[in-house]
């Protein structure tokens, strides 16, 4: 919706012109399985104003491997209502390591009302083990129209 010259606006279309920023912060680690998990705090629930409020998420997975397998993969995905997102973070568990993965998500929340997003983890098959660790985040702005 546009705002025309000399239109009065409200401070709720204010509010909703501006991004709003939600972070969610590991606060415990999580030891991988073959089956995706939250990992602890890495959630925000937010509650949007309009229909087709946009969304754009940076999801952090401070990945450990613990044991090697020379094949298999940490993997973080994003989960929005209870739905996965296209678009993984990957992490080879070839090595006794430990990195930061970063991946970026956008999409659209198309009804108005509580939303939640969230990162799991998960250890892609069985062999090896790793941690997602307490420097794991979720960052998650909100730009909602007018």
């Amino acid at each position: 919706m546009p705002i025309y010259a000399g239109q009065t606006v409200t401070a709720g279309q204010l509010n909703r012109m501006q991004p709003v920023d939600y972070i969610g912060e590991a606060t415990s680690a999580l030891v991988a399985s073959t089956s995706y998990q939250l990992i602890p705090g890495c959630s925000v629930t937010l509650t949007t104003q309009a229909a087709n409020a946009t969304y754009s998420v940076t999801g952090v997975f401070d990945c450990s491997v613990t044991t090697v397998h020379s094949a298999n993969l940490m993997v973080g995905r994003l989960m929005v209502d209870g739905v996965g997102g296209s678009g993984l973070a990957i992490h080879a568990m070839d090595t006794l390591d430990r990195d930061t993965v970063v991946m970026v998500w956008r999409g659209t929340l198309p009804a108005v009302g509580s939303h939640t997003l969230q990162i799991e983890g998960v250890i892609n098959a069985a062999g090896g083990a790793g941690t997602f660790l307490q420097y794991s985040r979720i960052l998650v702005t909100i730009a909602e129209v007018v």
